[in-house]
């Protein structure tokens, strides 16, 4: 079992939702089944975002692993909570 850090910068909305789904997917395609998600500099994520969080948590928890979410900045990690992530299959580490 392995595990993959990724990162992202900026904003995580409709124009670049697309791109991060198809990295994560591929980063999950092979060996790793657990992804980290260092969100140390995001800065906006809208729902097309939570989207792609969502669907790599499936994935992974598909795999027998699971997404860590990486020190996000206090809005971001508000709204990941109102929205229920931060359970299992995902967890969040603050910084």
């Amino acid at each position: 079992m392995s595990s993959t850090n990724y990162k992202i910068v900026g904003r995580l909305d409709n124009s670049s939702a697309a791109v991060h789904r198809v990295v994560i997917q591929e980063l999950l395609a092979g060996e790793t089944v657990s992804v980290s998600v260092d969100l140390s500099e995001l800065d906006y994520v809208s729902s097309a975002g939570l989207q792609v969080l969502l669907l790599a948590a499936k994935a992974a928890k598909a795999k027998g692993g699971g997404l860590v979410l990486l020190s996000p900045k206090p809005h971001i990690l508000e709204v990941l909570k109102l929205t229920g992530f931060g359970k299992p299959p995902v967890s969040i580490v603050e910084s």
